[in-house]
């Protein structure tokens, strides 16, 4: 197996990409790995019945998850470092498992890790699996991380 240079986990910040992390921390040690922090930034939900919200609105809650997630990504970016782990943090756009698979060319990464929330069944036929679709698309290796 060639050796890992850069990982990249990705987060949702769930109790199911946890675990995840702690994996992707383990192994960046263990191979002197870049990590690369990755979140995609979902955009706010309809908050009216109608679908529409004013548009100043819409920017200041689109604002006020971006700062949220930028929080978040600093604070497991000094957990990471903490342990001697180069890590850095990368916050994307778009679907979710397109974005970490663009993410994951993007920074050449030799491995994607992220957790599963184990759905079965019809939750997740409704619901989707981020994590089946990233290991269907990626171009390398994807460590699927159980949650608790």
């Amino acid at each position: 197996m060639k050796p890992m240079r850069n990982i990249l986990v990705a987060t949702d910040f769930s109790s199911a990409s946890r675990p995840a992390f702690r994996r992707a921390l383990e192994l960046a040690r263990a191979n002197s790995s870049a990590l690369w922090i990755a979140h995609v930034e979902a955009p706010p939900g309809p908050l009216s019945s109608d679908g529409y919200v004013v548009p100043r609105i819409y920017e200041e809650m689109e604002l006020a998850i971006r700062t949220d997630a930028q929080k978040r990504l600093r604070s497991m970016l000094t957990r990471a470092r903490k342990l001697g782990v180069r890590a850095r943090a990368v916050l994307l756009k778009g679907a979710p498992h397109e974005a970490i698979v663009r993410a994951a060319r993007g920074h050449r990464a030799d491995m994607v890790v992220m957790g599963t929330h184990g759905r079965t069944g019809v939750a997740r036929l409704f619901v989707g699996s981020v994590a089946a679709r990233v290991v269907a698309a990626a171009t390398c290796p994807v460590l699927t991380v159980r949650g608790r």
